[in-house]
């Protein structure tokens, strides 16, 4: 299965992408190239693919099961296998009565605690939440790492419009202090809610910023009033309510909901508080038609599967390592941070599920960011570096109010890049260029080639009607059943994290070093990490 899809790759790599496009290459009879799902529309016309080599991918998508784990997870089956749970962020969105798993209805749990969330946020934006002190609360800290805070983050940078005015919602998630610093700048401890988001509630990082962020208002407000200055969401309410949270302010979710898929839970408190129960409501309404989509699409017309699969064809057939999200938006701001949890964390992998070392690449770096601030950068190596880049381009139809001219600028931008990565630049037309301009012959002859573009960058383009909160929940929920394809095709499980909990425990052990707790020459420490320590010690004793 693998030697066809290098066999097609071998056979279309050298066709102009523009001829394939236009029909004069490859065949391209079928509808496969056009999706349209919900508020979205997704182009793959621009891909150096054609339809036998769609169908060998749905071959190798059958043989290895990729929508059959689809249907076990949707079904509630441990496919987390390395912790023995279930992956219910489908159940998150799900309407009540959809989602029963084991007999229980996960619709309508999850909703039970999204009411809860909506008197509490109804009350905070009604300006009617207030503090110790008598001060309407309209600061927020909101304390989390990971998906703590990728996912709310990155959504309320993008609804921003809709946060009532007079009230800042800042994220806190590194441990620099500096972090904390710029975090509280400005804010007053009698008018600041805390926000603590994490599933253990035992998060060093979030856990130790909490702390500090704790004491902050306890110096303005005292210690017996600090519990009106906070809320939780976590998974471990008895450590919340342990840990000073009041019992009406702790929103639990639970373990089988993963950090970089939780944003749908209580983890989207910040959400809530920001645009409104209403809004956040339409972000689940949006994700819930791309589940609908990707459970009962065959794999022809499924679109999360195609954009795995078209990530597995490059992969393999042209050695691309990196993909570049490009969002012409400048609300999408912190969609590629997002993504990069999403994807990287989840198939940033090189042993299968069954304890294997995989066979072949696996998850590609993901980076990029809003055009067209990306054209000034990166578009350089995207259209002449030696790499293959497939980039998605994301756009919304609907202009901005009142900036109708500047979108018309920036839609443009976006069209003609794609269209600039497809077709290129022949050096024949740059040395006719060159030599019209009067340009001499040996001139010509070393710039043609550096002005020359190969074209047959592959791109695909989602349209969205415009950026609300509906088409945010499915191009969220697009590249999550992306991601998963692609884990599922290449056996791996994408649902646990292994590699972010190494660092972690020699953290621990160097903390106590760095501290002077433990003697430099009784610590485990390699030669290089000795010498840095020794630096760090010389300086901070100066």
């Amino acid at each position: 299965m693998t030697e066809s899809i290098h066999d097609h790759a071998t056979r279309l790599r050298d066709l102009p992408l523009a001829e394939l496009v236009s029909g004069e290459a490859g065949t391209r009879a079928e509808p496969w190239y056009e999706h349209r799902v919900g508020p979205l529309l997704a182009d793959l016309r621009k891909h150096q693919i054609d339809d036998p080599a769609w169908r060998a991918l749905f071959e190798l998508a059958e043989a290895r099961g990729v929508l059959a784990t689809r249907d076990r997870m949707f079904a509630g089956e441990a496919i987390n296998s390395s912790e023995g749970r279930p992956v219910l962020h489908v159940g998150l969105r799900a309407r009540p009565g959809e989602c029963v798993v084991e007999g229980e209805d996960i619709g309508a749990l999850a909703k039970a605690v999204r009411e809860r969330m909506a008197v509490f946020a109804r009350s905070f934006r009604a300006g009617e939440l207030k503090g110790a002190t008598g001060e309407v609360l309209d600061q927020v800290v909101c304390l989390g790492i990971g998906g703590s805070e990728l996912g709310p983050n990155m959504v309320l940078e993008a609804l921003r419009e809709h946060v009532p005015a007079g009230v800042t919602i800042r994220f806190l998630s590194n441990i620099d202090g500096s972090a904390v610093n710029r975090a509280l700048a400005g804010f007053e401890p009698e008018r600041t809610l805390m926000v603590v988001t994490s599933k253990t509630f035992t998060t060093h990082e979030t856990l130790h910023n909490a702390s500090s962020v704790r004491r902050w208002i306890e110096a303005g407000v005292g210690a017996d009033g600090v519990g009106a200055h906070m809320a939780a969401a976590t998974a471990s309410p008895d450590r919340a309510r342990a840990w000073g949270v009041p019992e009406d302010r702790i929103f639990e979710f639970w373990q089988w909901v993963g950090g970089r898929y939780s944003l749908w839970s209580a983890v989207g408190l910040p959400i809530v508080l920001g645009v409104g129960p209403e809004r956040f409501e339409a972000l689940l309404d949006g994700a819930r038609e791309l589940d609908r989509h990707f459970l009962e699409s065959p794999a022809a017309l499924n679109l999360p599967l195609k954009l795995a699969l078209l990530g597995h064809w490059y992969a393999t057939g042209f050695d691309a390592r990196t993909h570049a999200v490009l969002p012409y938006d400048a609300r999408l701001g912190r969609l590629v941070d997002y993504l990069q949890q999403v994807d990287m964390e989840s198939n940033g992998k090189s042993v299968t599920a069954a304890g294997q070392a995989v066979d072949g690449r696996t998850g590609p770096v993901v980076w990029g960011g809003p055009g067209t601030n990306g054209q000034h950068a990166y578009f350089q190596l995207i259209h002449q570096g030696t790499h293959t880049i497939p980039a998605d381009f994301l756009i919304a139809i609907e202009a901005p109010p009142g900036r109708e001219d500047h979108h018309a600028i920036l839609m443009a931008n976006c069209l003609a890049q794609t269209r600039a990565l497809m077709v290129g630049k022949a050096q024949a037309t740059v040395e006719a260029e060159l030599a019209a301009a009067g340009v001499d012959a040996d001139t010509i002859a070393t710039m043609a080639p550096q002005r020359t573009f190969s074209g047959s960058r592959p791109s695909t383009t989602v349209l969205l009607e415009r950026l609300d909160p509906r088409a945010l929940g499915a191009v969220i929920a697009l590249y999550e059943h992306k991601v998963f394809c692609q884990g599922a095709l290449w056996g791996l499980n994408s649902f646990d994290q292994w590699g972010v909990e190494l660092g972690k425990v020699l953290a621990k052990e160097l903390l106590l070093v760095v501290q002077g707790e433990v003697a430099l020459d009784d610590a485990d420490c390699d030669a290089s990490t000795r010498a840095l320590i020794e630096q760090i010690r010389a300086a901070s004793s100066d």
